[in-house]
């Protein structure tokens, strides 16, 4: 049974502030701080570039990539770590459209986060040679999905609305009609009880400083199935992806396995940092976390309906269709999250007009959950959201 109470302890959280923006970037592990500096001096500083050999900054993106694999189902060696989200999905949407080189069709939904679709955008346009990118409704992906279609790229919860996709049947429905099918796991990491082996994913990526609490800017994973792995050909061929690095050869030859899909360096103080997120995982059973995760959720969700009524709810009641993550709409949504945050309550605002709430049983209890009902009900009530500083729209929202 996980102790959360124990994991709780484990992250440094300010006094009086109840975080619920652990969807968009986790808070900081107590540890963090430690770790950070004894690889800044005990590593960079004392064994300058003797480190990659030394400190085995090299075998970070492997062994840390095994770490996340487990908590997403992966195998052994098919999950790597290394660059961002967007390349990790470039990546995954260039292997796939070469492995069905016949069709033209990218299908997506209108939940999918932006800078998915963006890369897919820009690799069709890259190609040139015909492809399409189709988004749907995702309640509507299933049935889009024909023999014109070469590769699903879905992510599993809506970064808006926490929506959770029913990924084993999309991805039985793609495989029956030939396709492939990529998983963007940004908010499932961490999130939900993910086991991309028994769901037969081709491809899954994720970023790792949400629910991973891995620090702002943190490394991406990718995971390859084992039965495509020795097909994929790169298609950002780095020199780290290369079978032999150090032999500096003029060509280019894949690495074995799940390590052709690496690119570039290895960003070594960010993997000092994920590995002092990834020690907490190591208590933590992902039955248990989503279990205090929906409970969690309904009690917010209650609380909420019960005493904010202006408030409409945007995530879906249903416990198989939610992610971790609970969502409403407001059209002032903008402001009266301003408002919570001035009095302690974090959360984030997407537009047009999503108030969103990360709901992480690691360091969450029921008292931050009441709290929060409480100071949004009380911000509503008085309207104290209504004040020029919270209108006043900042770079990040």
């Amino acid at each position: 049974m996980t102790d959360f109470q124990a994991t709780r302890a484990m992250f440094d959280l300010p006094d009086g502030v109840t975080y619920l923006d652990g969807n968009s970037l986790g808070p900081l592990p107590a540890a963090a701080p430690e770790r950070m500096a004894r690889a800044m001096r005990g590593e960079w500083g004392e064994m300058l570039i003797t480190g990659w050999n030394k400190a085995g900054w090299m075998d970070q993106p492997a062994r840390l990539g095994d770490r996340i694999g487990r908590l997403i189902g992966a195998p052994e060696g098919t999950t790597v770590l290394g660059d961002t989200l967007s390349i990790k999905v470039h990546q995954a949407l260039a292997a796939a459209l070469a492995l069905r080189p016949e069709r033209r069709v990218i299908l997506s939904d209108s939940g999918n986060f932006p800078s998915d679709l963006y890369m897919a955008q820009g690799l069709v346009e890259q190609l040139g040679r015909g492809h399409e990118l189709r988004v749907v409704a995702p309640e509507e992906v299933e049935a889009a999905i024909d023999e014109d279609v070469a590769v699903t790229m879905i992510t599993e919860v809506d970064y808006r609305t926490g929506r959770r996709h029913d990924m084993p049947a999309l991805i039985a429905k793609a495989h029956a009609a030939g396709a492939l099918a990529i998983w963007d796991l940004a908010h499932s990491a961490g999130a939900v009880d993910v086991d991309v082996a028994a769901a037969d994913t081709d491809f899954a990526v994720g970023c790792t400083y949400k629910f991973l609490n891995g620090g702002p800017g943190a490394p991406a994973f990718i995971h390859v199935a084992p039965r495509l792995i020795d097909e994929v050909q790169p298609a950002l061929s780095g020199w780290l992806g290369h079978a032999d690095p150090f032999a500096f050869e003029p060509g280019y030859r894949p690495g074995p396995a799940i390590a052709r899909m690496r690119v570039g360096t290895p960003p070594v103080l960010a993997m000092a940092a994920l590995e002092t997120a990834l020690d907490i995982w190591d208590g933590v059973d992902m039955t248990d976390l989503r279990a205090a995760s929906l409970a969690l959720g309904d009690r917010f969700i209650a609380g909420v309906e019960a005493a904010c009524p202006e408030l409409e709810l945007a995530t879906p009641r249903e416990h198989a269709q939610r992610g971790s993550q609970v969502s409403f709409r407001h059209p002032q949504g903008y402001a009266v999250m301003q408002a919570l945050i001035a009095q302690g309550v974090i959360g984030d605002f997407r537009a047009p007009d999503i108030l969103r709430f990360g709901i992480t049983p690691l360091y969450l209890s029921e008292g931050d959950i009441d709290r929060a009902v409480d100071v949004l009900a009380a911000i509503l009530r008085d309207k104290s959201w209504d004040r020029p500083e919270f209108h006043a729209r900042a770079a990040v929202t």
